[in-house]
């Protein structure tokens, strides 16, 4: 599972932050000052930092400094109350990837991690992946293109099959109706987001015990969906 660390010292938005993050199937760590931050950095190695650059003990700019001076190579995404175009540069400089400035739309913030992620994690080919992946009764051979349930074979379309795989890549992670449209369909001209929607239900009724009360392919309301396994 993907793990973001936030280092953010507003007890309220670290909150906001972590739910948020969760939701889309995160794993994620908090620090609430700087020095903590740097150090469960180093310790946990996470997939991404979301990191405030105001904060007590050792500023947004000294972690970054630090963490890149010790070698991780992880993105991190600013949030940064400041609103001078200097502070942002100065951040960037140091090894940020992005930043947001507060306030901020949860909706645009879970956008640039996602890119920031494609990014630094290029998506698993097939010979990258386990031979064999499983969720619940599922069983996915990726060898042979096979996926039985309950040891019993699955007919899937080549789309279905290829959505299936989208999802399983991610570890969890949320994908956007977007990334699977450019993904599976290559945003083919006679695509529609609604045909995401509809190959999804022909997954959950092939593969779920019950389409209607889905346990592993599962809705993110007004984003996309996810993988539970």
């Amino acid at each position: 599972m993907t793990r973001v660390l936030v280092v953010e010292d507003n007890t309220d938005l670290a909150f906001g932050l972590k739910t948020a993050l969760e939701i889309e199937g995160y794993e994620v760590d908090v620090a609430y000052d700087g020095r903590s931050g740097l150090k469960l950095a180093q310790d946990s190695s996470p997939d991404l930092i979301l990191l405030d650059l105001m904060l007590p003990e050792l500023d947004g700019y000294g972690v970054l400094r630090e963490a890149r001076r010790s070698g991780l190579e992880m993105p991190v995404l600013i949030l940064t109350a400041r609103g001078e175009e200097a502070d942002k540069v100065l951040g960037l400089d140091w090894g940020a990837d992005d930043y947001v400035t507060k306030p901020f739309g949860t909706l645009e913030l879970l956008a640039r991690i996602r890119a920031l992620l494609r990014r630094h994690q290029p998506a698993e080919t097939d010979d990258e992946l386990s031979s064999t992946e499983r969720f619940g009764e599922v069983e996915v051979d990726h060898t042979s293109h096979t996926v039985l349930r309950d040891g019993c074979a699955v007919s899937l379309t080549p789309k279905e099959y290829d959505l299936l795989l989208a999802l399983i890549k991610r570890r969890g992670a949320v994908a956007t109706r977007e990334d699977l449209l450019k993904e599976v369909w290559q945003y083919e001209a006679d695509v529609l987001t609604r045909t995401v929607d509809m190959h999804v239900a022909e997954l959950r009724r092939k593969l779920e015990q019950n389409p209607a009360k889905p346990k592993h392919i599962l809705t993110v309301r007004k984003v996309g969906y996810r993988l539970h396994v």
